[in-house]
């Protein structure tokens, strides 16, 4: 994708480009620029948690997957679970072409408030100034910081299914990937990517745990389900273009452990997100497992609460059902006895604005309980490439805009 984030006319650059994405992101970046008809849209999320203790003069080189195409990017940075303030002082933006390496001329520094320092108070988000330039859909956007005084609680998102690159020291002007000899598999203080597109354009956040996070997918293939989603919506041209995939490997909706509770960071990690038209809620599971005394009316309460919130922000909500887990070591009959309940809940209840029967799809037709085996990446809890897109053919495209 070199026509990403480039101020040098197609005709003078020798990277080759894709059409259909340079002419989607120049229209995308047309209408950014149309007086009254555009506005900013998240193309790409992961939910902040605590990372271990930041290191100081560390650089991170972070490759993300973008969704919905636009101009005027801009980035988040988050120091959400910080103890203290953190600098960034050379913060860079360009396209992968291989690894740790970047298309030539792709890499543009991002500045903040017109500087190329920011310091991020704990417990606080920072945005990036807008970049000029189109950045197509499905992008692997490369995003790489450095800090001098990192230190205390690092915040990013531990499971990323992507590799990230990081070293010792500024090399973040650098397009090279020579210096980026350590792998990482985690996004560190980058939570948010926008940009800014036409005002009939919404996003998605998918709101959700392991599976959501992409546990057992193939890395560096964007195979979560989220990004299965964002594929077809781009191919159905819906309204509904952007995904933010906001699931915590381990995350519960009603207690804190991997992750804050989809309750206590609906706020920061959803409603915050710019553009977003719907929530889809996928999670319970873990609170199911957990055995730790949640009843179906327990987990219910949650959900009304999540749905009660996001309405009164002006968004949809899709519930997914729960799907089946026998087999895994924490199942047991009352667990399932709870699934069943919430599922019906989910379904029948008529309280959310669409609803993705992920249980139907996934389970088997011989064993209800229990994944079909084709889907089953083999714990019998986390679907394989085939069943996360399977998951993601279930959901309605119409559904995911209920006009609110």
């Amino acid at each position: 994708m070199a026509v990403a984030l480039q101020t040098v006319p197609a005709e003078a650059r020798s990277e080759p480009t894709v059409p259909a994405a340079a002419a989607a992101a120049a229209a995308a970046a047309t209408a950014a620029t149309a007086p009254g008809g555009s506005h900013t849209v998240v193309t790409w999320g992961a939910s902040a948690d605590r990372m271990g203790d930041g290191v100081a003069g560390r650089g991170y080189r972070m490759v993300v997957h973008t969704s919905v195409a636009g101009g005027e990017l801009r980035i988040r940075l988050s120091n959400a679970f910080g103890d203290r303030p953190v600098t960034f002082d050379s913060v860079y933006a360009g396209v992968q072409k291989e690894g740790a390496t970047l298309v030539p001329r792709s890499n543009r520094r991002l500045t903040f408030g017109g500087g190329r320092t920011i310091t991020v108070p704990a417990g606080a988000t920072a945005y990036s100034d807008p970049l000029t330039g189109a950045l197509p859909a499905a992008t692997n956007l490369v995003v790489s910081i450095h800090s001098p005084d990192a230190a205390g609680p690092a915040t990013g998102h531990g499971l990323a299914m992507q590799t990230s690159y990081a070293t010792q020291g500024d090399h973040t002007s650098e397009e090279s990937g020579t210096a980026w000899t350590d792998t990482v598999g985690a996004w560190y203080y980058l939570d948010a990517v926008t940009v800014r597109t036409g005002a009939d354009t919404g996003a998605v956040v998918a709101l959700g745990d392991s599976i959501t996070d992409g546990w057992a997918s193939t890395t560096d293939q964007n195979r979560r389900w989220p990004d299965y989603l964002a594929r077809r919506l781009q191919r159905a041209g819906t309204a509904v273009r952007g995904v933010a995939n906001e699931g915590i490997s381990g995350n519960k909706v009603l207690a804190d452990g991997a992750g804050q509770s989809a309750l206590r960071r609906l706020q920061r990690d959803v409603l915050s997100q710019p553009g977003v038209r719907t929530v889809f809620l996928f999670e319970g599971v873990n609170d199911i497992k957990a055995h730790s005394g949640v009843t179906a009316q327990d987990l219910i309460a949650g959900y009304r609460e999540i749905v009660d919130r996001a309405h009164a922000a002006g968004k949809c909500v899709v519930g997914a059902t729960v799907g089946p887990f026998e087999g895994w070591s924490e199942w047991d009959p009352a667990g399932e006895a709870v699934r069943v309940e919430v599922n019906q809940f989910i379904r029948d209840s008529g309280e959310f604005d669409g609803v993705t029967d992920f249980d139907h799809i996934l389970r088997s037709p011989y064993d209800q309980e229990r994944m079909l085996p084709f889907f089953d990446s083999g714990d019998h809890l986390h679907p394989n490439d085939k069943g996360m897109q399977a998951m993601a053919d279930a959901v309605d495209l119409a559904g995911l805009d209920c006009g609110r």
